[in-house]
């Protein structure tokens, strides 16, 4: 039984938005710059300084690299300033997003006398930039995300944290989406600079994490205590992320390829893209509070594995569409946003739980989150390493019309997803449901003894 001392119970307390919104805000603008660094920057580099684009992939590749492989370390470095205070970690986090602010600027506005001494200077100022930018975004991230790990509570408390933060993160995304067409990537930088500094400041007055560990340490079974060693050596934590890596790979499998499905296999009009892409952020968000709900009911694990079952439904359904099924396919994105909740809320609140459940709760939450960043990356990387190599292997091409060509985008647009959410499901079930359901109820050390 978690103690109502815990900070994440006031989460679901009468006003329990107020602590939501200062500790959630941040998610906003960090999702907000997600978007222009992996969508919009490639794109700018290629239209409008002409970049070569095999010479690009390589820069980016490189960049993407060299963050993902420094998260764990990240994650280990803000453990050591929540051991300091809680003002060490936001005070980090400041200076991080200011690099932040600049790197953006820097990267979609680079110095005209770098422009001028031609692509290789252009692309070396871009790599160097991209690698501060990605870094410094990983610092805000990582910090984040421990931050609320350590306001401790029970699982629909723990939920209702993530829920917060990942909620205003789509709204982000959505933000991020609309403004760069419709106000320029200048006015893009300047709103997402004030939005940054806005999310830093009412984090600063959230609600203060658990700086220590508390009852966990006296709660978890002495043979689960493995304290400082690597997240990677503690089987619980290798269990969670096996589930994570391999549901994240099947849903970024869709978000890679959705585009070339819409305008070859539905063969919509471009102008409805906005709106595929709208809908399906938009009930992701819509969603979260249902599912929070469910969770105070069903628990964690067994919600998500009802999100991930909705997703191969909606899937399923998705490879009968052919061209001009537009209107049934906003349905998709409809049903599939929806799936997504429990993936953007629930899986970050049962690494909070087992984190407590090993006793290292306010101790090494970053050394967990940034592993836990690092698959994230990873999920990316997975997806299109393996969606975009299949397709041109079994001869699709962008712009194909050919029934084999449109046969192979839907296998890896739906019926891929939907094999790697099915082994998902069954390691989640296998690996934490039914040991759950064979423990029974655990003895309580309190009544040991007469």
């Amino acid at each position: 039984m978690v103690p109502a001392a815990e900070p994440a119970a006031r989460f679901t307390a009468p006003g329990g938005w107020r602590h939501g919104l200062r500790y959630g805000l941040l998610g906003l603008p960090l999702a907000f710059v997600a978007l222009p660094l992996y969508v919009i920057l490639p794109n700018h580099y290629a239209r409008t300084f002409a970049a070569p684009l095999a010479a690009l992939g390589a820069v980016l590749l490189g960049a993407r690299l060299i963050d993902a492989v420094l998260d764990p370390w990240i994650g280990r470095w803000c453990d050591r300033l929540f051991a300091r205070s809680a003002g060490a970690v936001l005070g980090a986090a400041a200076l991080a997003a200011v690099v932040l602010a600049l790197g953006l600027w820097g990267l979609l506005f680079p110095p005209a006398a770098v422009r001028d001494h031609g692509m290789v200077a252009l692309l070396g100022w871009a790599g160097g930039v991209m690698a501060i930018t990605y870094t410094a975004f990983s610092v805000v991230s990582v910090a984040h995300q421990a931050w609320g790990a350590r306001l401790g509570g029970n699982e629909a408390q723990r939920s209702r944290v993530v829920a917060w933060r990942e909620g205003l993160a789509l709204l982000g995304v959505l933000l991020a989406a609309v403004l760069p067409g419709t106000l320029g990537l200048g006015a893009t930088v300047a709103s997402f600079a004030v939005l940054l500094a806005l999310g830093c400041w009412v984090w600063s007055r959230s609600l203060a994490p658990v700086m220590t560990p508390s009852n966990a340490l006296r709660a978890a079974p002495v043979a689960a205590l493995l304290p400082g060693r690597s997240p990677l050596r503690q089987p619980a934590f290798r269990k969670l992320l096996a589930v994570f890596v391999l549901n994240g790979t099947a849903s970024a499998i869709p978000a890679t390829l959705v585009l070339f499905f819409v305008q070859d296999r539905l063969q919509a009009p471009s102008a409805l893209e906005p709106a595929f892409l709208a809908t399906y952020f938009l009930l992701a968000a819509l969603s979260l509070p249902l599912w929070v709900r469910l969770v105070a009911r069903f628990g964690l694990a067994r919600t998500w594995l009802a999100g991930m079952a909705l997703a191969v439904a909606v899937f399923i359904w998705a490879a009968t569409l052919g061209a001009g099924d537009a209107v049934p396919f906003l349905i998709v994105c409809a049903l599939s946003g929806i799936a997504l909740g429990t993936d953007l809320a629930l899986p970050g609140a049962m690494l909070a739980g087992v984190i407590g459940q090993l006793g290292e709760r306010g101790q090494r939450e970053g050394a967990y989150f940034g592993w836990w960043s690092f698959a994230t990356k990873l999920n990316l990387a997975l997806a299109a390493g393996l969606a975009l190599p299949l397709l041109a292997w079994f001869g699709y091409t962008p712009g194909a019309r050919s029934p084999e060509a449109l046969q192979t985008l839907t296998f890896a647009y739906c019926l891929l997803p939907c094999a790697l959410k099915l082994a998902a499901g069954a390691l989640l079930y296998t690996l934490h449901i039914r040991p759950e359901t064979t423990a029974g109820p655990t003895p309580n050390p309190l009544k040991a003894h007469p």
